[in-house]
């Protein structure tokens, strides 16, 4: 049976810092309040408690997983919620010790006592465990287990998967590998053809089009807000936003009015190395600032790698002509191909896979996008994906204080630049050059990621997070 994943599954737009530490737990949330509601009345619930396990005690509080949680049960959509909101919310729970459970339902709860930190138990299904426990009116008790296991994809305890935003259905073009996705290609399709004859089994192709323009949006909506936005990021790190004032550097000191204006500006510096190159740079910074500050962002495919595919789509768009809806769909159509095969093949969560499953997986995805955008074979395009997860393997993830903020930020700069190098490579390359293909690379990701210590899977147990001075890591 082959796992149906869209391009909406694997770019969701949410809220930062972490798509499977405060997304997947958020979405876990409310999807318990409909289990809840399919089952009892919400009003007679009379009390919550929610257990955290494994990596999500561990760096839960730097992740905001119990915001995210809170938010949940108070039945905020991700999605839409007003980010300038969220803070007021939560220091409303903590002063009145009281949650509107799903806007209908005021229940007591003290956010330190009922939602409980477990550092040093996990459960066996995957490290991103949470466990709801609920009290009901009559005295009955329930208990419902979800595991957030990457990209903000949640699946429930029992066998009940709620990981796809969208309902099952039977693909014309079933794809579980790289070497599927070729052997479909071979009919003349490219890349994004086969994906987007996918989506109609879910959609119409207008809406989907509309759907993917959305998801752009808000990537370039983000940049911008990112490049324009100084100050510090929340945490106890102290660490200060770059893009703001990289961004003024590379304007010399121009002013713009709008998202438009900024654009035609960038384009008129040219396509200098140097320059081309402190701008993705600064993309990639931009996006990641926002993340760590709770900002609006689309998980691409996980939170923490958020800034890679945004940065190399505005490079596409800034200084490769790529600046066309239908050119912009096709590049995001590709790259959420790539990520599904890397989903259903090793993982996307750091979790699970270190750092290699996040701004490897992102990287890859980019790369392959980016290959096939300019005017790259689907070989080529493949080729390209491999080169650059295969130059992210063995990445762990050691993220300071348990903030996704050093060395999280920086790497995806660096992710976004090996994906262009690797797109570079491969158009340079004959079709038939690659010696190592796309699902060798995916399974050497996952066999390395089975053999990395658990210490430097998003723990904060090992790597920079415990070779910092104690002054920065204390938060």
């Amino acid at each position: 049976m082959h796992e149906a994943i869209s391009v909406f599954d694997i770019f969701k737009i949410g809220v930062g810092p972490s798509s499977s530490h405060t997304l997947g737990p958020w979405r876990a949330a409310l999807q318990c309040l409909k289990d809840v509601e399919q089952k009892n009345d919400i009003k007679q619930v009379k009390k919550m408690q929610v257990l955290l396990y494994g990596s999500l005690a561990k760096t839960g509080h730097g992740h905001g997983t119990d915001i995210a949680v809170m938010m949940g049960l108070c039945g905020e959509d991700p999605e839409t919620i007003d980010v300038n909101t969220i803070v007021p919310k939560i220091e409303t729970i903590k002063a009145n010790k009281t949650l509107l459970l799903h806007g209908k339902k005021a229940i007591p709860f003290e956010p330190a006592a009922d939602i409980v930190f477990l550092k040093n138990e996990s459960l066996p299904y995957h490290p991103n465990g949470m466990t709801f426990l609920i009290t009901m009116e009559d005295g009955k008790e329930m208990a419902s287990t979800y595991y957030s296991i990457g990209g903000g994809f949640i699946v429930q305890e029992g066998g009940a998967a709620a990981a796809n935003n969208q309902p099952a259905v039977d693909l014309p073009f079933p794809i579980d590998t790289a070497q599927d996705l070729l052997s479909w290609c071979m009919k003349g399709l490219s890349i994004s053809d086969v994906v987007l004859e996918n989506e109609l089994a879910w959609r119409s192709e207008e809406a989907t089009r509309k759907g993917v323009l959305h998801i752009w949006e808000t990537m370039r909506d983000c940049i911008y807000r990112g490049c324009h936005t100084q100050g510090e990021l929340p945490g106890g790190l102290k660490v200060k936003r770059r893009a703001f004032d990289l961004n003024k550097k590379l304007m010399n000191g121009m002013t713009d009015a709008n998202y438009d204006d900024w654009l035609q500006k960038i384009r008129a510096g040219g396509n200098a190395f140097q320059y081309t190159l402190d701008w993705v740079s600064c993309f990639a910074l931009a996006v990641n600032e926002e993340n760590a500050a709770f900002g609006r962002v689309v998980t691409a495919p996980t939170n923490g790698a958020a800034g890679v595919i945004p940065a190399v789509l505005q490079y596409f768009v800034c200084f490769c002509n790529g600046n066309e809806p239908d050119k912009i769909i096709r590049f995001l159509l590709t790259a959420a191909e790539i990520g599904s095969i890397f989903k259903k093949g090793a993982t996307i969560s750091a979790a699970m896979g270190g750092c290699q499953a996040e701004i490897g997986v992102s990287s890859a995805m980019a790369a392959g996008a980016l290959t096939e955008s300019l005017g790259g074979s689907q070989r080529q395009a493949l080729m390209a994906a491999e080169i650059a997860m295969e130059h992210h393997l063995g990445l762990t993830c050691d993220p300071i204080g348990g903030l996704v903020q050093i060395p999280c930020i920086e790497r995806n700069t660096m992710g976004a630049i090996k994906a262009i190098t690797a797109s570079q490579l491969a158009l340079q390359s004959a079709p038939d050059f690659a010696k190592v293909s796309l699902d060798k690379v995916i399974k050497t990701m996952w066999d390395t990621a089975l053999d990395m210590n658990s210490k430097y899977k998003e723990t904060s147990d090992g790597g920079l997070a415990v070779h910092v001075p104690l002054s920065l890591s204390e938060c």
